[in-house]
C-alpha cells in the first residue's frame, strides 16, 4: 500500500493530494458520528423505528432535489466552489444535531445534510475525473477511497468512546474535520472544469430541456447501472444507518464495542483496496459489479442469523469485501460514460443513488422491523441485493468500454 502511494505521489497531479488528505480529515471527524446517529435520534426521540428512521426521507428527499441542482452548478461555476459550500455547510449541520430535541428540528437538520451533501460528493467525483486521465481513474478512485476509509477506520473507534460519554463532543469533532477540509479547499484549492465546457460542445447542447439531464435519460446503459446501483445503495444504508440501533436494542451492544464494526470496514479497504482493485481492472465491469453486489446482498442477509458481535464483525467482512469489488468500479464506470461537458450532471445522477437509498431504506427497514420482527430488516435487504445482482448481470455497455 505504502509503496502504491510513494508511485502514485509522482504521477498524480498536487490537487490531487489536496483531495486525499482532505478526505481523511474529513472522513476522520464524520465518522465520529455518522455510524451512531440513530442511536442518538432514537435515544432522544423514544418513536417506534419506522418514525426515528423517517427523518432519513428528510434528509432524501432534499438530497434529491440538491442532485439535480449540484450537476448543473459544478459544471458551471465550478467544482471547487461547490465542495466548499458542502463541506463547511456541513460542519454547520453537525454543530446543530447537538441541540436537537423534537421530531421537527431532526427533520429540518437531516434536510439540511440532504442539501449539503451531493454538493460533495458531485464535485469531488467529477474534480477527479478533471485531473485523472480516463486509464487511471480506477486507481486514482481506489486512493480517495484509501484515504476515507483510513479515516473511517480510525473515527468510530474514536466516537464509540466518545459517544458513549457524551455525543456533544463527538459532534464537534465531526464540524472540526468537515469545516477543515472545507479551509483547506478555499485556501489551496484551484478549479479544474474543463474549458471544452464553454466551447462548441456547449454550444450544441444550447437550451438543454431539463437543464441537460434528459439527455442523461435517453442513455440506456447508463440509467440501467443507475437503478442497479440504487438498489445496492438500499442495502448499504441499512446497515449504516440502522445496524447500530439494531445491535444495540436486540443484543446490548453499546457504542464503544459497535465502533470496531465500521473501523474493521476502514481498515481492511485501507489494506486490501489497491489489490482488489489491481484484480478488478482486469475484468469486465458489469461483471465486477455483479460480484460486489452479491457479497452486499449475502451480507446483509446473514445478519438476520447473527447474535452476537463476532458474528456482526463476520457480516461487516462479508460486505467490506463487496464494497471493495464494487465501489471504485462503479464511481469509474460513471464517470468513463460520462461526457466532458456534462460530467457533473452524470456524477450527480451517480450521487443521487445514496440519497434515495437514505429515503427508502431505512423507512423500510423499520417498517419491516415494526410489523414483521427485526430479524425482517436483513431479510428485505438481502433480497434487494439479489434484485440488484440480476440487473448488473444484463448491463451492457453500448456506448463504449467503461473499463478504466
Amino acid at each position: 500500500m505504502l509503496q502504491s502511494i510513494r508511485t502514485a505521489r509522482d504521477e498524480y497531479p498536487r490537487q490531487f493530494w489536496l483531495l486525499f488528505w482532505g478526505m481523511l480529515i474529513s472522513a476522520t471527524g464524520a465518522s465520529m458520528i455518522w455510524p451512531f446517529l440513530m442511536v442518538y435520534v432514537s435515544g432522544r426521540l423514544h418513536l417506534p423505528l419506522a418514525a426515528s428512521a423517517s427523518i432519513m426521507t428528510a434528509n432524501s428527499m432534499m438530497s434529491i432535489i440538491f442532485t439535480f441542482i449540484a450537476g448543473p452548478m459544478a459544471d458551471k461555476i465550478g467544482r471547487k466552489w461547490v465542495m466548499v459550500i458542502s463541506l463547511l455547510g456541513n460542519g454547520l449541520v453537525y454543530l446543530l444535531y447537538q441541540n436537537a430535541t423534537t421530531y421537527l428540528q431532526f427533520c429540518v437538520i437531516a434536510g439540511m445534510a440532504g442539501s449539503f451533501n451531493p454538493l460533495f460528493r458531485v464535485g469531488a467525483d467529477a474534480m477527479l475525473a478533471d485531473l485523472i486521465p480516463e486509464g487511471k481513474r480506477i486507481d486514482a478512485y481506489s486512493l480517495i477511497r484509501l484515504s476515507n476509509n483510513l479515516g473511517v477506520a480510525l473515527g468510530p473507534t474514536i466516537g464509540g468512546f466518545l459517544a458513549a460519554t457524551s455525543y456533544s463532543i463527538a459532534f464537534f469533532f465531526a464540524a472540526i474535520g468537515m469545516s477543515t477540509y472545507g479551509i483547506m479547499m478555499l485556501l489551496l484549492g484551484k478549479e479544474t472544469i474543463p474549458t471544452r465546457n464553454i466551447g462548441m460542445v456547449e454550444e450544441e447542447r444550447a437550451r438543454p430541456r431539463l437543464g441537460g439531464y434528459n439527455l442523461i435519460f435517453t442513455d440506456r446503459p447508463f440509467m440501467q447501472f443507475v437503478a442497479a446501483f440504487t438498489l445496492i445503495q438500499v442495502c448499504a444504508a441499512l446497515v449504516w444507518i440502522l445496524l447500530s440501533v439494531y445491535t444495540k436494542e436486540q443484543f446490548g451492544i453499546p457504542e464503544n464495542l459497535y465502533g470496531f464494526l465500521p473501523a474493521t470496514n476502514g481498515m481492511m479497504i485501507v489494506i486490501l483496496q489497491l489489490a482488489v482493485t489491481a484484480w478488478t481492472r482486469k475484468r469486465m465491469p458489469h461483471s465486477m459489479l455483479a460480484l460486489g453486489s452479491a457479497f452486499y446482498g449475502i451480507a446483509t442477509f446473514s445478519i438476520a442469523f447473527m447474535t452476537g458481535f463476532w458474528g456482526f464483525w463476520f457480516s461487516m467482512i462479508l460486505m467490506t469485501i463487496g464494497e471493495m469489488i464494487l465501489v471504485p468500479t462503479s464511481s469509474t464506470f460513471a464517470a468513463n460514460l460520462a461526457p466532458v461537458d456534462m460530467r457533473g450532471r452524470y456524477m450527480s445522477l451517480y450521487s443521487l443513488t445514496w440519497g434515495l437509498a437514505t429515503g427508502i431504506g431505512p423507512v423500510l427497514g423499520g417498517m419491516l422491523s415494526d410489523n414483521l420482527g427485526p430479524r425482517f430488516i436483513w431479510f428485505g435487504g438481502g433480497l434487494i441485493g439479489l434484485a440488484s445482482v440480476l440487473v448488473f448481470l444484463t448491463l451492457k455497455n453500448r456506448t463504449k468500454t467503461a473499463a478504466g
